[in-house]
Order: structure tokens, then C-alpha cells, then sequence
């Protein structure tokens, strides 16, 4: 099994990254590879919301002069998808949110390609802001029918400079945690196929309340 963990900080080496690194740090004592790839410091354009990913159904962004079709390929080959970031201002950072915005839009539209896998999300943060931010990225994983393991707490952890965070003793456990809860959910998945189905996919109900 292989998890793949996208870091939305510029700084490749920063709390985001060490917060990653820990969970990983965890499924890896489980046979479990990890890929941390650095989002935060691409240059990423946000959605065009041009709906050309739904006409052509190619597991493709129309936009293709970024890494963001490659990644989409690491998510899909994945068994478990690990998202991070740190709180710019008041929430995910711009290049992590156009990342997400469009990696979702292209998965969801393309037989949910994303639908079952386990995935978790971290963030890293200098005093507040980090549960708008744990929201915001649980959004997508919400949406995308995945299955999401907990901790023994919201998964935040603090620091100001890099490697701060790996002062904070109780965000380390945290992450801990949440890297032994990720690597029993995705065991169970996986040990789950052929013996329990899934329950049937169903089509998306759009609605809207202007009459």
C-alpha cells in the first residue's frame, strides 16, 4: 500500500512538512510507503470552472502547463491521500487551494475516482486559525466520499519557525495518533475487498433554493 501527501507550504521544510513527515513516520512502521510532495511553492492556477473536465472525462485538468495533472495521477494510484497546509491569513494558502480545487473537480467528475480511499488532512499553525483551516481541507475529502481516520484531538499542530512544531508534544501525538489510525483504516480497507461490497455508488442530486 502507498500514501501519497501533498505539503501546501512554501517552505518545503516547514511545520506543514514535519507534520506530514510524523504521520508518515507512522504508517511506514506499518509496511505503508509515503510520498511528500511540495505543492506550496508551484505555481498553480485556480479552476476556470470551464467544465471541460466533465465533457472529456480524461482524468485531466484542460489546464495542463503545471504539475497538477501529474499529481492527480499519484491520488489515483494511491490507496491513501494525506493533504497539508499552514494558515496563510485566515485559512489554506492560494496554491494549495487552486491545487485542491481543481484535483477534486477533475477526480469527482471522472467515475469519483477518489471514493473509498483514506484520506486525512494537518495543519500547521503559528497561534489560531488552524480549525478553519482542518475544515476546509476536510471539505474536499468530505465531498469526495473518502474515508477519514481520526486522532485523539484535532489534527493542528503549533510552531512559528521550521521545525518548531516538533516541540509541541501534544500536536506530536496527535500526529502520531492519527499515522496508527490512518494505517489500521487503510489495512481494514484493503483486507475488506471481495469480502464486504461497498455500498453502490449513487448520482449526484444538485439543488438549488432560488424558485
Amino acid at each position: 500500500m502507498k500514501t501519497v501527501a501533498f505539503n501546501g507550504s512554501p517552505n518545503a521544510k516547514g511545520n506543514t512538512f514535519h507534520a506530514l513527515q510524523m504521520v508518515a513516520e507512522e504508517l511506514e512502521k506499518e509496511g505503508i510507503a509515503t510520498e511528500i510532495i511540495h505543492v506550496g511553492n508551484k505555481a498553480v492556477r485556480g479552476c476556470l470552472a470551464c467544465g471541460q473536465c466533465v465533457k472529456k472525462k480524461n482524468e485531466q485538468c484542460i489546464q495542463a502547463d503545471d504539475p497538477v495533472n501529474d499529481w492527480i495521477q499519484l491520488m489515483k494510484e494511491a490507496d491513501g491521500i494525506l493533504i497539508g497546509s499552514p494558515v496563510h491569513f485566515s485559512a489554506i494558502g492560494g496554491t494549495m487551494k487552486s491545487f485542491l480545487d481543481r484535483a477534486f473537480y477533475v477526480t469527482g467528475v471522472n467515475n469519483a475516482m477518489l471514493r473509498h480511499k483514506v484520506g486525512a488532512s494537518v495543519v500547521a499553525v503559528r497561534r489560531s486559525g488552524g480549525l478553519p483551516t482542518f475544515n476546509q481541507l476536510n471539505n474536499f475529502l468530505c465531498y469526495s466520499e473518502m474515508l477519514l481516520p481520526s486522532a485523539n484531538y484535532w489534527n493542528v499542530i503549533h510552531g512559528t519557525r521550521p521545525g518548531e512544531a516538533t516541540q509541541d508534544e501534544e500536536g506530536k501525538q496527535i500526529m502520531r495518533m492519527l499515522g496508527k489510525n490512518m494505517a489500521w483504516l487503510m489495512k481494514l480497507v484493503e483486507h475488506g475487498k471481495g469480502a464486504i461490497a461497498p455500498p453502490a455508488p449513487e448520482k449526484k442530486t444538485y439543488m438549488n433554493f432560488i424558485r
